[in-house]
């Protein structure tokens, strides 16, 4: 049988996207923040996370910007970039989605890695620019309340948000990917392992998929350091 010209082009361009996608999305902006100016493992520290939140509270406030930019960067440009090449807008939501697994999963720091918000951001901004202002104003709320639920929940109803304000179809499979993306990550929380008494492990994971964290106290959670008690129960 012999393929489909266009086909094969489309599916090999498909690949290299994914494939370069995962690899930019696996540049750990926070970790390296981290080492360069404070010479820490990020991952030892807070949540654990290789991520924006960690590096305001444990490395330097002004250095989240550029950070965030470049991880909202990861995801805009393979996103764009498969757009350019003439790919489906939904083949540019699965390489988006790569540079969020990268970013979570980096191969270059042992598959620990952060969230996935800001490369998702950036994917949005390519796809659907109105669903990144949505997402902004859920993480700011999330923020300001300490609540990992809100963001998780805004993510969730993008779809909900885009039929109201006519946005494209596709939204559905950008959220739904998004979502087991995030979900899956809170559990695996960088494989840390959880409580052996099964009344508390259960406790852990309902708290890991909605509050994000394996403890009730936001702020005990977020300034662990590597010599607390707790962090070494829960790393």
């Amino acid at each position: 049988m012999i393929l489909n010209p266009l086909f094969l082009r489309t599916t090999v361009t498909l690949i290299l996207l994914v494939v370069f996608a995962y690899l930019l999305g696996s540049i750990p902006s926070g970790y390296l923040a981290g080492k360069w100016l404070k010479g820490i493992d990020l991952r030892e520290f807070g949540s654990g996370t290789v991520s924006g939140s960690m590096v305001w509270e444990h490395v330097a406030k002004w250095a989240v910007f550029p950070v965030g930019l470049f991880d909202i960067f990861k995801g805009a440009l393979p996103t764009w970039l498969s757009l350019r090449a003439g790919l489906s807008p939904q083949a540019a939501t699965v390489v988006g989605l790569a540079a969020v697994v990268g970013h979570n999963w980096p191969i270059y720091l042992n598959f620990q890695g952060g969230r996935g918000m800001s490369p998702f951001l950036g994917e949005l901004f390519v796809l659907f620019p109105l669903g990144m202002l949505i997402l902004l104003v859920g993480l700011g709320i999330g923020n300001r309340l300490r609540s990992a639920a809100v963001p998780l929940f805004t993510v969730i109803l993008l779809p909900v948000f885009a039929r109201m304000l006519n946005g494209p179809d596709y939204v559905v499979w950008l959220a739904l990917g998004m979502t087991v993306i995030t979900v899956v990550k809170r559990l695996e929380a960088n494989r840390r392992p959880l409580p052996e008494d099964p009344q508390e492990r259960r406790e852990v994971i309902l708290r890991r998929i909605f509050l994000d964290r394996d403890i009730q106290d936001f702020e005990e959670w977020i300034r662990r350091e590597p010599a607390s008690p707790n962090n070494k129960v829960n790393s």
